[in-house]
């Protein structure tokens, strides 16, 4: 039993698990948005994005959480107007727009910093060296974005499956868009000390969609990918301390392996009603 309760021990580890938790919960959760309106690549897009506000940040002294949020916020509201103003494909619009951004923070990096920057810890991710203060932090956002999601819960909903629809009802798509495109980038930078830029478009988009092959409900499709992303948060945290593995890729490994057992019982049940 001790050795089972061992990772719970120390402080950091205890810090690291509700970090884990956190994040697995809340990238889960709006990964449902993300599967439904065929947004995939936007998180891989907006995590690379992230990397020219550290450099800034580094660059300026600030804090690096604070640079990352603002220019991915920024290349976030960008792909939404370019999209809407030139009506070039979404998909487009963010690998042009992430690769921009991306190549900014390479351009500055080289050009303006006299030493190197480690960016180990942003590319792979650093769960076990989350701090109070970042805990803090990442559970502070956590709550800002779970607010926001609840106030406008219809409005995301209903322009997920059918935006056209939803605006001659009313509501307002571009805004609605731009609303979630906002948490997104929160989401992403949330998740940036657990899993890195590299990791972090995994971990928001594969549990939700191995919900998907389970069911088609909205509801119950965002309850099962947030519990298929706390296991694979907490669980993968829990695997990399027993077997000695890189925390983030542990995550995304078990996430991936849940993908093809919720695969396989997808396809049993389809077999069993054709017969």
């Amino acid at each position: 039993m001790d050795a089972l309760l061992a990772p719970f021990a120390e402080q950091y580890m205890q810090r690291a698990f509700v970090a884990a938790l956190v994040v697995g919960l809340l990238c889960s959760t709006m990964g449902t948005y993300v599967v439904l309106r065929k947004l995939s690549f936007i998180g891989d897009g907006l995590a690379h994005a992230s990397f020219a506000g550290i450099v800034i940040a580094y660059l300026r002294g600030l804090n690096y959480a604070f640079g990352a949020a603002v220019v991915t916020v920024v290349t976030a509201l960008g792909i939404g107007y370019v999209h809407r103003r030139a009506k070039i494909s979404l998909d487009t619009t963010i690998g042009v727009l992430f690769t921009a951004a991306f190549a900014l923070g390479i351009f500055l990096m080289t050009h303006y910093s006299r030493s190197s920057v480690d960016l180990q810890s942003y590319l792979f991710g650093s769960i076990l060296g989350v701090s109070q203060s970042d805990l803090l932090m990442i559970v502070g956002l956590a709550l800002f974005v779970g607010i926001v999601v609840a106030a406008f819960y219809r409005p995301l909903l209903y322009t997920s499956f059918d935006p056209i629809v939803a605006e001659a009802a009313g509501i307002r798509a571009p805004f609605i868009e731009n609303v979630l495109l906002v948490l997104l980038s929160l989401t992403i930078i949330v998740s940036l000390q657990l899993v890195g830029i590299i990791l972090v478009a995994a971990l928001l988009v594969t549990p939700a969609a191995s919900a998907a092959q389970l069911t088609k409900r909205f509801v119950p499709m965002m309850v099962i990918s947030g519990v298929f992303g706390v296991v694979s948060s907490v669980g993968g945290l829990y695997l990399s301390y027993t077997i000695g593995s890189a925390s983030g890729a542990t995550m995304v490994l078990l996430a991936t392996l849940l993908f093809f057992v919720s695969m396989g019982v997808s396809a049993v049940r389809r077999r069993r009603l054709s017969l």
